[in-house]
């Protein structure tokens, strides 16, 4: 789901909010007026009070929208099939100024999905990504959203994101359809 409207919400509740881009994390109390800027990836980034601030999937409901669905595997489901799903669930983290997902970003190097070394049935999936720039406020909300949402997935009982920096990030990372929505050509 994608929006670059600017849809008025009326908070219904009292709910948790992250300042974009310092990352600092606030509580919005209810009867709080806004608008939503970007929906993407089941999370929601709002204007107010002439502050952006992104609202997690989780509560939807606070602002009248529908949490996202659960995610569904097959029994029995290989590696390969878990390793499908994290490849979609990575490409619903987006950071909450750039209307892209991290996948086509080019911030994640690796997803490496193995058995849980300490939960038999259960798996664990390794993470490195980085940032368009070190100094991104938004930084470990990126990783945390990440790992929140791998970890969402069946069977995956543990997923470490690993924030790296070498190789620095480059424009030349992102896929060729990131780069004309950008207009980074």
């Amino acid at each position: 789901m994608y929006s670059r409207s600017s849809e008025p919400v009326r908070f219904e509740r009292d709910c948790a909010a992250v300042l974009v881009p310092q990352g600092e994390e606030v509580t919005l109390p209810a009867g709080t007026v806004g608008y939503i800027t970007q929906a993407l990836g089941g999370s929601y980034t709002v204007f107010v009070e002439g502050n952006l601030m992104r609202i997690h999937g989780r509560d939807a409901d606070a602002i009248g929208k529908e949490p996202p669905a659960p995610i569904e595997l097959p029994d029995g489901a290989d590696d390969d099939a878990v390793e499908k799903l994290v490849w979609q669930q990575l490409r619903t983290c987006f950071d909450p100024e750039i209307p892209i997902n991290v996948v086509d970003l080019g911030l994640v190097y690796e997803a490496v999905v193995g058995a849980h070394a300490e939960q038999p049935g259960q798996r664990r999936v390794e993470v490195k990504m980085t940032l368009t720039a070190p100094g991104c406020g938004m930084g470990d909300i990126l990783v945390d959203d990440v790992r929140s949402k791998l970890e969402m997935i069946p069977t995956v009982a543990e997923a470490d994101v690993d924030l790296v920096f070498d190789p620095p990030w480059n424009r030349t990372m992102m896929s060729e359809a990131a780069r004309l929505e950008t207009g980074m050509f």
